[in-house]
């Protein structure tokens, strides 16, 4: 009797132990998916950051055309391109439904140059390219003007199927002519 008692306390036993493994596996899956999404947030805001520091200001779309086919997307950034450089083109943001089916849902896209291996715009045609997807349904990306001082204030808002999500800001410090 006493032998069935230990082993039923010590099948229990491992049952919580093993249970507790598996939450935490799971939990260091969630923590490191966060993590690396993260890291991708804010590597694209710092690439929008670097447009805006090349560009020549922001511009309006119905002035200032896009180079690329939005297909419905919305404009949420426009830069002109930097005085001196007839050849440029302007670089767009939108932000809408992907066109392929293996994105996370909405997604933001830049049409634009690409950049060079060394990190310069390119003078090729311009091309249009997912930046990060798994965008948040209301405002998944938002390039605000910070009140009266010009400056520009970029926020990214990332919502996944599993209910999770993120919302990454980065200032620029940077006065923007319009």
């Amino acid at each position: 009797m006493e032998l069935l008692l230990a082993l039923a306390i010590g099948c229990g036993l491992s049952g919580v132990l093993l249970h507790a493994l598996v939450a935490e596996g799971a939990n260091s899956q969630r923590f490191g998916r966060l993590l690396r999404e993260r890291a991708v947030a804010q590597r694209t805001l710092e690439l929008v950051r670097g447009d805006l520091l090349q560009a020549g200001g922001l511009a309006d779309p119905l002035v200032v055309r896009p180079a690329c086919n939005l297909a419905g997307r919305t404009v949420v950034l426009h830069l002109a391109p930097a005085a001196g450089n007839p050849d440029a083109v302007p670089i767009t943001y939108s932000l809408g439904k992907p066109a392929e089916p293996i994105w996370r849902g909405r997604v933001l896209m830049r049409c634009g140059p690409a950049y060079g291996l060394h990190g310069e715009l390119g003078r090729g045609a311009a091309q249009n390219r997912v930046v990060i997807d798994a965008l948040a349904p209301s405002e998944g990306f938002r390039a605000q003007p910070d009140g009266p001082t010009g400056l520009l204030q970029l926020e990214l808002q990332q919502v996944w199927g599993d209910g999770g999500s993120l919302h990454t800001q980065l200032p620029v410090a940077l006065a923007l002519a319009e």
